[in-house]
């Protein structure tokens, strides 16, 4: 069986495949998430700059969170980064969940970025 970096890095590099193929369509809302946090980043790979970025150590969602690594922050974050990605002209992306499983979190993020105007 392989270690959990092993599968973890083939995951990201299937995501990234299948990104990468269409990368000069849109933008590319990328994930992260850390055992405490959880960030987003709208990304422009043509020219290599990020347009918007949001995650739960912002100041305005520091004080209303109770917990940054919950699901409610990862909404929060979704919503976040789908007002300033609009507020930066962009309304279509792709997402990049990494090597991240789309569950708990990460669809969390996805549904309120959805909800909140970005579509993917």
């Amino acid at each position: 069986m392989k270690n959990k970096w092993v599968r973890a890095e083939f995951r990201k590099a299937a995501t990234r495949k299948r990104l990468f193929e269409h990368r000069g369509d849109r933008p590319r809302l990328s994930v992260h998430r850390s055992l405490k946090y959880i960030y987003a980043q709208v990304i422009d790979d043509n020219k290599g700059v990020t347009l918007a970025f949001a995650s739960s150590l912002d100041k305005d969602l520091r004080t209303t969170l109770k917990s940054h690594k919950s699901v409610d922050a990862a909404k929060k974050v979704g919503e976040s980064i789908a007002a300033k990605a609009k507020k930066a002209g962009v309304t279509k992306v792709m997402f990049d969940r990494g090597q991240y499983v789309y569950h708990g979190r990460v669809k969390a993020l996805a549904d309120a970025a959805r909800a909140g105007g970005l579509e993917f």
